[in-house]
């Protein structure tokens, strides 16, 4: 069973999908729309369903990171 922050990430996905769509139909040229990047190691498989071509899946191969995010960036 999916979680509401599932849905709120599906909800995500699709708008960017949507998004790739819209650029597609402009046939702008030297531009190329063919790769959507979306999903990571903990939602791959929404991210698939939804029409990802690229997915990040680092901490699925080397675990997690000896640090929290906020060590490698600093948002403060």
């Amino acid at each position: 069973m999916l979680s509401s922050k599932d849905e709120k990430v599906r909800d995500c996905f699709k708008l960017l999908k949507e998004i790739q769509l819209k650029a597609k139909a402009l046939h702008l040229p030297n531009a190329s729309f063919d790769e959507l990047s979306m999903g990571m190691s903990n939602d791959l498989e929404l991210a698939i369903q939804e029409g990802s071509t690229m997915v990040r899946v680092g901490t699925a191969i080397f675990g997690e990171r000896p640090f929290p995010d906020s060590y490698y960036w600093n948002e403060g």
